[in-house]
């Protein structure tokens, strides 16, 4: 009996430089393993093939004009490839946050043993994640200038605003560029509930289930905050708290 080959990588690149993108393409093309399937110089353009395509590997540039990488994947939401690898010429601190966030990194100029290293860590973890759900623990926001590193498990609960959701942590709100369903595909279920079309909070931090002034149900946390729970949610939150 004979064992199926595994499918090609999907892969893509997103440079600003031209140079760069030869450089990376020149060593994917030693791989038989690789099918690369697009080249982009700007994360705008970059960002509709992605969704469309949705490739499994994708290399990807931190600063670009217009649409730098943090751009790209905020904007990708639940798009975002199985394994993504940062290209930067940059200080250390970029570097580890990078690391934090994505599969690896690459310095420019990218040197060959390192990119074969990366390149065996991206095929680990799209071979062996297949059909795996992977919930995303930190989330990147930017934030007055800076770019922000929150523990999902630190975020106490979200709202919708407009093209926006509003991350709330410790008191402080970090606006990000997602839709309420991109980000709740994203967080694990086990911690995560949605209790309102434009709310979700985190499990850990409900106090209590209150009946409001109006006859509804309020989910009071335990910084005291109230949030409204939907008749259409209810349920669905009542059993996740065993209250069922």
């Amino acid at each position: 009996m004979t064992s199926q080959p595994l499918p090609r990588i999907q892969t893509m690149i997103v440079d600003d430089e031209p140079l760069a993108r030869t450089n990376i393409e020149r060593l994917l093309e030693r791989d038989p393993e690789i099918d690369i399937v697009g080249q982009f110089g700007s994360g705008r353009e970059a960002i509709a093939a992605i969704r469309t395509s949705i490739p499994d590997l994708l290399f990807l540039d931190v600063q670009m004009p217009e649409y730098d990488g943090f751009d790209v994947i905020e904007a990708l939401g639940t798009f975002v490839p199985r394994a993504v690898v940062f290209v930067t010429a940059y200080d250390q601190y970029a570097v580890r946050a990078f690391e934090m966030e994505a599969l690896d990194y690459l310095l420019k100029p990218i040197q060959e043993q390192r990119f074969c290293k990366v390149l065996s860590r991206a095929k680990e973890q799209i071979y062996g994640g297949q059909g795996t759900a992977v919930w995303r623990d930190r989330i990147v926001v930017k934030n007055a200038g800076n770019v922000v590193f929150l523990q999902a498990q630190e975020i106490q609960w979200i709202e919708a605003a407009s093209y926006y959701v509003a991350l709330h942590v410790s008191g402080k709100t970090y606006m990000l560029r997602r839709t309420m369903n991109e980000l709740e595909h994203d967080l694990n279920p086990d911690r995560f509930c949605r209790i309102h079309r434009s709310t979700i909070v985190n499990l850990d931090c409900v106090h209590q289930l209150e009946t409001g002034p109006d006859g509804e149900y309020e989910v009071v946390l335990r910084d005291k905050t109230r949030l409204k729970l939907s008749r259409a949610y209810r349920k669905a939150f009542q059993e996740r708290l065993h209250l069922l």
